[in-house]
């Protein structure tokens, strides 16, 4: 049976288990080591002082395998923390099982190694209640996809104030290679020894299904394109789903091959607000909406002319055509991979409502009395009886 891990920073000035918001004093101005803070970190503490990545890392040894990809997702997130301009003791990791979810142990900041798929739930527990804390979920294909998948859809669909990582390699590597719910038809594993029957998940695809307000892909080799897009999930008022393409050399090398290899820019689609979406490196083709089916394909710039090529806004209320560009190359209209942000849009905060309605049903209730007046009447409701000794109902 696992146990829970929790994890605390070094070098911290609060209590390891805090009872309520930190008391840290805020500094009047922007820290030092960013801008002002964004909406989708609003209400979390600054640093006092500018913070460097050395600060988030732990004294823990890192325990992955030579190669993978979880190291540069880990840098690359140690870099961001920084560049926030949060407090580290009000930073959190939550992670689920699998090797992704050793990631709090590598965080100098608060977090829970959880149980397998559990950690949105954990994390919409922490959002909630603390709304002083960045919370962040690291999680995989396996973990996330699979025994996760009904905590990951809610999640997302309830819009909590979360940023979910979610390392796909198309395998369950903790496990030692067994397909997972994101491997290719026809990959042969351990537990698929004639070649997996199953049909994919497209994990952003689902993630736009439910209503995610803010969906994004990167890939673990791009420094900074997975910069760009963590930065901007971590910001983002809301849940933030990020898909990075982590290539796992022990047990499914050469998942990504294509678009990170040398010609990986022929292979991309680099997905930017208000620009047109172009495929390729030289840009000579682009995606359009055919005019007889209605669908999203491919067509030489140069034939339809720029001004017929599509232009990406992932601002759109709509999620319809960031679903369709999620499975351009599923669908085979294409053979490059778009990455980038494929929607970014504003919608009330779950945690936010929730923490709303709290004060509102408070009201003047402040006293531990009143408190239990409150809850009592809430639950007489607006019909109940007295039944009293002798039998007589007295309505209320």
């Amino acid at each position: 049976m696992n146990t829970h891990q929790i994890t605390t920073p070094t070098g911290s000035t609060t209590s390891p288990v805090p009872e309520g918001p930190t008391t840290t004093a805020v500094p009047a101005g922007p820290a030092a080591s960013a801008a002002p803070v964004s909406e989708g970190l609003a209400g979390v503490p600054l640093a006092l002082t500018a913070l460097k990545r050395r600060d988030f890392v732990s004294d823990q040894e890192v325990r992955w395998c030579p190669g993978c990809g979880d190291y540069s997702i880990l840098s690359t997130f140690q870099a961001v923390l920084p560049e926030l301009g949060i407090a580290r003791e009000n930073a959190v990791v939550i992670s689920g099982i699998g090797c992704s979810s050793r990631f709090p142990y590598y965080m100098n900041a608060y977090g829970m190694h959880s149980i397998h798929g559990r950690a949105p739930a954990i994390a919409t527990g922490v959002a909630i209640a603390r709304p002083d804390l960045a919370v962040f979920v690291m999680t995989g294909d396996g973990d996330a996809l699979s025994i996760g998948g009904n905590h990951l859809i809610h999640a997302m669909r309830r819009n909590i104030n979360l940023t979910i990582i979610l390392f796909n390699n198309e395998i369950y590597g903790l496990t030692k290679g067994q397909y997972s719910p994101t491997s290719a038809q026809g990959l042969v594993t351990k537990s698929s020894p004639m070649g997996s029957v199953d049909y994919p998940f497209n994990p952003l695809s689902v993630a736009l299904g439910a209503g995610c307000t803010f969906v994004g892909r990167a890939i673990d080799s791009d420094r900074k394109g997975l910069d760009a897009t963590l930065r901007a999930a971590a910001k983002h008022r809301g849940t933030s789903f990020v898909e990075v393409f982590q290539n796992c050399p022990i047990f499914n090398d050469g998942a990504y091959r294509d678009i990170k290899g040398p010609d990986a820019a022929d292979h991309l689609v680099r997905l930017a607000d208000g620009e047109p979406v172009l495929l390729g490196a030289d840009g000579s083709r682009g995606v359009v909406r055919d005019p007889v089916s209605g669908a999203l394909t491919s067509a030489s710039v140069e034939e339809v002319g720029i001004d017929h090529i599509l232009v990406h806004d992932s601002h759109r209320e709509d999620p319809s055509l960031a679903f369709e560009l999620s499975h351009l190359t599923d669908s085979g209209q294409i053979t490059q991979t778009p990455i980038g942000i494929f929607r970014d849009v504003v919608k009330p905060a779950y945690d936010d409502m929730v923490r709303d309605q709290l004060t509102r049903a408070a009201g003047d209730h402040t006293s531990p009395e009143d408190r239990d007046d409150a809850l009592q009447t809430l639950l007489n409701g607006v019909d109940n009886w007295t039944v009293t000794e002798d039998g007589q109902v007295i309505e209320n």
